[in-house]
């Protein structure tokens, strides 16, 4: 498998990425993730040490990641959105000997820092922290004065993940540090070739925060075949389109959300779209109502697919836009690891009844600092979950409910909030909604639903019990919300992931 080295000596004036106005080419990101990599050395930096990256979707963050992980080192990349504690926390968890910000965040990451009870050698990628110079080094004159060959040895490093925390403290996902001679290739690498034909010719569109699993890990691994990634400041429905036609994009990888926006387009623009280019449509991270994934299928064509994993990579599925229109809701066959599903007692479940998620092999992972937790994701077969709810068909297709804890037990019967959530997200008037349990002083849990409607519309009462009766018309009483409320907004990672822990706490809290 090639590394970026490789490009830059073949096609140094190619297109390694690109991000709004500023084009990087495969000689620019190899030099500067060779100055990076060497100015960390001089700190002392090597050997599976941790470096974190705090930073939006900006030039620099790519050149970063590379240069961490041709040195060996572990990498941490954290969201923009935490709070100072919540960066604190995963700086003090990773162990992380480096911080790398953006002047917009230095403020918040000088104060994360300050609750770190060690040195952390601390540099903004964009200039000068205005404020905080005695906090961060501008790291671009640091560079200019570090050799660009490489001053030490060079091996594969491993990024170092969190979980997105969607129901608590985020997990340090820490995978075995390869120390493997410089282009190795990781298992996304082969996986993607052989799926969707991923190849020096790709023009890849990353339209979600770098800082999560799947962007950033696809971005590079594009790299690694000598493609071009076309790295989205923030996802615009519009912009995307535009993006697709004018850079010729060839894959894309998106959240449902994202293709609710899109849909959502008008007719006009949507069919003014020149989308030829593309070859595949990839999506995950989070359920895609049926509905929503038909009318992507009916726009574009088959080539919206759709795979299922999380950050621990423990089990993998694909399933084909055919094979999606033929079982709606499904996320396919395993392709890595062998999916079984429990009860609570640990007995294996017939198909087609439903339980908890465990994978027979995959790869193996620990949390990091954590080890009751990561031993509470195996028993004693050795088989491993996250958490996740469904069930598997006869033909081994595997079905996602939602995770444990969204579960809603209501008078005893298991209510799956995802069931009525895309009922209420294929109505023309919602943009988004989420289903979640509150407590109930007779039936234990009662199902609540918040809606935001699409822009231009009101809401009232007379349109919440008309929202409230579409669920009722699809699914039996007990799965249907009993109250609708309306939002502006609903809580969502940037990735796409619903935070019902969040709607779950502000109803607790009155």
């Amino acid at each position: 498998m090639d590394f970026p080295d490789t490009h830059a000596e073949r096609t140094p004036d190619k297109v390694a990425y690109e991000l709004g106005a500023t084009q990087v080419t495969y000689a620019e990101l190899v030099d500067d993730s060779i100055r990076i990599a060497n100015l960390l050395r001089e700190r002392g930096i090597a050997d599976g040490d941790v470096i974190a990256i705090l930073l939006p979707n900006v030039v620099g963050l790519l050149e970063v990641a590379w240069a961490a992980q041709r040195s060996g080192l572990r990498y941490t990349a954290i969201a923009e959105r935490l709070t100072v504690n919540e960066i604190a926390y995963i700086l003090a968890d990773s162990g992380a000997r480096a911080l790398f910000t953006a002047t917009s965040h230095a403020a918040v990451a000088a104060a994360a820092l300050a609750e770190v009870d060690r040195p952390v050698a601390a540099f903004t990628v964009d200039g000068p922290a205005a404020g905080h110079e005695d906090v961060f080094e501008e790291l671009r004159p640091l560079l200019a004065a570090r050799p660009a060959r490489p001053t030490g040895p060079e091996r594969e490093g491993v990024d170092l993940l969190y979980s997105s925390g969607t129901t608590g403290r985020p997990k340090g996902v820490a995978a075995t540090l390869p120390n493997a001679p410089l282009g190795t290739a990781p298992g996304t690498a082969p996986f993607l070739q052989a799926t969707w034909g991923f190849d020096a010719d790709t023009v890849y569109l990353s339209p979600a925060p770098l800082y999560h699993a799947a962007p950033l890990r696809t971005s590079m691994t594009v790299q690694r075949f000598g493609g071009s990634v076309v790295v989205m400041p923030k996802f615009d429905a519009a912009e995307a389109l535009r993006l697709v036609e004018a850079r010729r994009v060839t894959h894309t990888q998106m959240v449902p959300t994202m293709f609710v926006r899109m849909l959502q387009l008008p007719e006009e623009v949507r069919a003014a779209a020149d989308l030829s280019s593309l070859r595949a449509v990839i999506h995950a991270a989070a359920p895609c109502p049926p509905d929503v994934k038909r009318a992507m299928i009916d726009w574009v064509g088959p080539i919206v697919d759709e795979y299922y994993s999380c950050t621990e990579a423990i089990l993998l599925t694909v399933i084909r836009s055919a094979e999606a229109l033929e079982r709606p809701g499904s996320v396919g066959r395993a392709v890595l690891g062998t999916p079984h599903v429990l009860d609570a007692d640990g007995n294996e479940l017939p198909p087609g009844e439903h339980g908890t998620i465990w994978s027979e092999g995959g790869l193996d992972f620990s949390y990091l600092n954590a080890p009751e937790k990561t031993a509470a994701t195996r028993d004693e077969r050795g088989w491993r979950t996250v958490g996740d709810l469904g069930y598997v068909d006869a033909d081994g297709y595997l079905y996602l409910s939602d995770r444990r804890e969204d579960l809603v037990l209501v008078g005893g019967v298991n209510v799956y909030p995802q069931e009525a959530e895309n009922v209420l997200v294929a109505h023309p008037d919602v943009a988004d909604a989420a289903v979640f349990g509150v407590s109930h002083p007779e039936y234990g849990a009662e199902v609540r639903a918040v809606v935001q409607l699409r822009p231009g519309l009101d809401p009232s009462r007379e349109r919440a019990e008309a929202l409230l009766e579409h669920v009722r018309e699809r699914l039996t009483r007990v799965k249907c919300p009993r109250t609708l409320d309306f939002a502006e907004e609903l809580p969502r990672t940037p990735t796409g992931k619903l935070l019902r822990r969040v709607l779950k706490e502000q109803y607790a809290a009155g």
